[in-house]
Protein backbone atom coordinates (compact mmCIF):
# COMPACT_ATOMS: atom_id res chain seq x y z
CA UNK A 1 0.00 0.00 0.00
CA UNK A 2 2.77 2.42 -0.85
CA UNK A 3 2.62 5.23 -3.40
CA UNK A 4 5.34 6.05 -5.93
CA UNK A 5 7.31 8.27 -3.57
CA UNK A 6 7.16 5.84 -0.63
CA UNK A 7 4.53 7.59 1.53
CA UNK A 8 1.96 5.25 3.02
CA UNK A 9 -1.69 5.75 2.14
CA UNK A 10 -2.62 5.56 5.81
CA UNK A 11 -0.22 8.40 6.55
CA UNK A 12 -1.90 10.60 3.92
CA UNK A 13 -5.29 9.79 5.44
CA UNK A 14 -3.99 10.71 8.87
CA UNK A 15 -2.67 14.05 7.60
CA UNK A 16 -6.00 14.75 5.86
CA UNK A 17 -8.00 14.04 9.03
CA UNK A 18 -5.66 16.17 11.14
CA UNK A 19 -6.06 19.04 8.69
CA UNK A 20 -9.84 18.78 8.91
CA UNK A 21 -9.71 18.96 12.68
CA UNK A 22 -7.50 22.05 12.66
CA UNK A 23 -9.49 23.92 9.99
CA UNK A 24 -13.02 23.00 11.12
CA UNK A 25 -14.97 25.71 12.95
CA UNK A 26 -17.03 24.91 16.01
CA UNK A 27 -20.77 24.64 15.46
CA UNK A 28 -22.63 27.73 16.59
CA UNK A 29 -26.18 28.33 17.68
CA UNK A 30 -27.66 29.72 14.56
CA UNK A 31 -30.98 31.12 13.58
CA UNK A 32 -33.29 28.14 13.30
CA UNK A 33 -30.81 25.96 15.20
CA UNK A 34 -31.11 24.13 18.50
CA UNK A 35 -30.68 25.59 21.98
CA UNK A 36 -28.04 22.93 22.64
CA UNK A 37 -25.52 24.81 20.51
CA UNK A 38 -25.56 28.04 22.56
CA UNK A 39 -22.54 26.78 24.52
CA UNK A 40 -20.67 26.43 21.23
CA UNK A 41 -21.29 30.14 20.60
CA UNK A 42 -19.88 31.01 23.98
CA UNK A 43 -16.73 28.97 23.38
CA UNK A 44 -16.23 30.27 19.82
CA UNK A 45 -16.52 33.89 20.95
CA UNK A 46 -14.35 33.25 24.01
CA UNK A 47 -17.29 34.71 25.85
CA UNK A 48 -18.78 34.29 29.25
CA UNK A 49 -22.23 32.99 29.82
CA UNK A 50 -24.60 35.73 30.79
CA UNK A 51 -28.09 35.66 32.13
CA UNK A 52 -30.92 33.36 31.12
CA UNK A 53 -34.23 35.18 31.23
CA UNK A 54 -37.55 33.38 30.96
CA UNK A 55 -40.40 35.29 29.34
CA UNK A 56 -43.94 34.29 28.47
CA UNK A 57 -43.50 32.09 25.38
CA UNK A 58 -39.69 32.13 25.09
CA UNK A 59 -36.38 32.44 26.90
CA UNK A 60 -33.32 34.60 26.21
CA UNK A 61 -29.79 33.29 26.72
CA UNK A 62 -27.07 35.91 26.76
CA UNK A 63 -23.37 35.49 26.06
CA UNK A 64 -20.81 38.25 26.14
CA UNK A 65 -17.25 38.94 25.08
CA UNK A 66 -15.12 42.08 25.23
CA UNK A 67 -16.49 43.20 21.86
CA UNK A 68 -20.14 42.14 21.73
CA UNK A 69 -23.07 40.81 23.73
CA UNK A 70 -25.36 38.39 21.89
CA UNK A 71 -28.85 37.46 23.02
CA UNK A 72 -30.35 34.30 21.56
CA UNK A 73 -34.13 34.02 21.69
CA UNK A 74 -35.32 30.46 22.12
CA UNK A 75 -38.83 29.11 21.62
CA UNK A 76 -40.44 26.58 24.00
CA UNK A 77 -39.59 23.88 21.42
CA UNK A 78 -35.86 24.72 21.80
CA UNK A 79 -35.35 26.51 18.46
CA UNK A 80 -33.43 29.80 18.14
CA UNK A 81 -35.96 32.11 16.46
CA UNK A 82 -34.07 35.40 16.83
CA UNK A 83 -30.68 36.84 17.65
CA UNK A 84 -29.90 40.36 18.89
CA UNK A 85 -26.55 41.99 19.61
CA UNK A 86 -24.88 45.16 20.82
CA UNK A 87 -21.27 46.15 21.29
CA UNK A 88 -18.28 47.71 19.62
CA UNK A 89 -18.37 45.21 16.74
CA UNK A 90 -20.99 43.40 14.69
CA UNK A 91 -20.75 39.62 15.14
CA UNK A 92 -20.11 37.34 12.17
CA UNK A 93 -23.61 37.30 10.69
CA UNK A 94 -22.71 34.65 8.15
CA UNK A 95 -22.14 32.24 11.01
CA UNK A 96 -25.08 33.35 13.15
CA UNK A 97 -27.58 33.25 10.28
CA UNK A 98 -26.67 29.69 9.34
CA UNK A 99 -28.83 28.45 6.46
CA UNK A 100 -30.29 31.94 6.02
CA UNK A 101 -26.89 33.51 5.32
CA UNK A 102 -26.98 33.10 1.52
CA UNK A 103 -30.41 34.74 1.27
CA UNK A 104 -29.17 37.59 3.46
CA UNK A 105 -25.96 38.10 1.45
CA UNK A 106 -27.91 38.16 -1.83
CA UNK A 107 -30.46 40.67 -0.49
CA UNK A 108 -27.68 42.80 1.01
CA UNK A 109 -25.96 43.13 -2.38
CA UNK A 110 -29.27 44.10 -4.01
CA UNK A 111 -30.26 46.70 -1.40
CA UNK A 112 -28.80 50.14 -2.08
CA UNK A 113 -27.30 51.92 0.89
CA UNK A 114 -29.01 55.22 1.65
CA UNK A 115 -26.64 58.00 2.76
CA UNK A 116 -27.21 59.36 6.24
CA UNK A 117 -29.37 56.47 7.38
CA UNK A 118 -28.36 54.81 10.60
CA UNK A 119 -30.87 51.95 10.36
CA UNK A 120 -30.30 49.31 7.72
CA UNK A 121 -32.96 46.68 7.23
CA UNK A 122 -32.54 43.71 4.92
CA UNK A 123 -35.62 41.57 4.32
CA UNK A 124 -35.91 38.31 2.47
CA UNK A 125 -38.79 35.85 2.28
CA UNK A 126 -37.25 33.96 5.21
CA UNK A 127 -35.18 36.31 7.37
CA UNK A 128 -35.08 39.93 8.51
CA UNK A 129 -31.79 41.53 9.59
CA UNK A 130 -31.67 45.03 11.07
CA UNK A 131 -28.50 46.92 12.02
CA UNK A 132 -28.18 50.36 13.57
CA UNK A 133 -26.02 52.43 15.89
CA UNK A 134 -22.78 54.32 15.71
CA UNK A 135 -19.13 53.73 16.49
CA UNK A 136 -18.68 51.81 19.78
CA UNK A 137 -22.44 51.22 20.02
CA UNK A 138 -23.42 48.88 17.20
CA UNK A 139 -26.70 47.06 17.57
CA UNK A 140 -28.90 44.77 15.58
CA UNK A 141 -31.20 41.83 15.40
CA UNK A 142 -32.06 39.00 13.07
CA UNK A 143 -35.21 36.95 13.13
CA UNK A 144 -37.33 34.56 11.12
CA UNK A 145 -41.03 35.40 11.13
CA UNK A 146 -41.99 31.77 10.57
CA UNK A 147 -40.20 30.69 13.78
CA UNK A 148 -41.43 33.40 16.17
CA UNK A 149 -43.72 31.75 18.75
CA UNK A 150 -47.39 32.65 18.84
CA UNK A 151 -48.01 35.75 20.99
CA UNK A 152 -44.41 37.04 20.85
CA UNK A 153 -44.01 40.53 19.39
CA UNK A 154 -41.07 41.51 17.16
CA UNK A 155 -40.59 44.51 19.46
CA UNK A 156 -39.51 42.12 22.24
CA UNK A 157 -36.39 41.20 20.22
CA UNK A 158 -33.80 43.74 21.33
Amino acid sequence: MFMKNGICVWFLRLVFLATLLVVAKPALAVLGGSVDSVNSDRKALVASRGSVTVHDGYQVQEIGSDAVTIREYISPSGVVFAIAWNGIAVPDLTTLLGSYANDYETALRQTPRKPGRRLRQIKTDQVVVEKWGHMRNLQGRAYTLALIPQGVSIDEIK
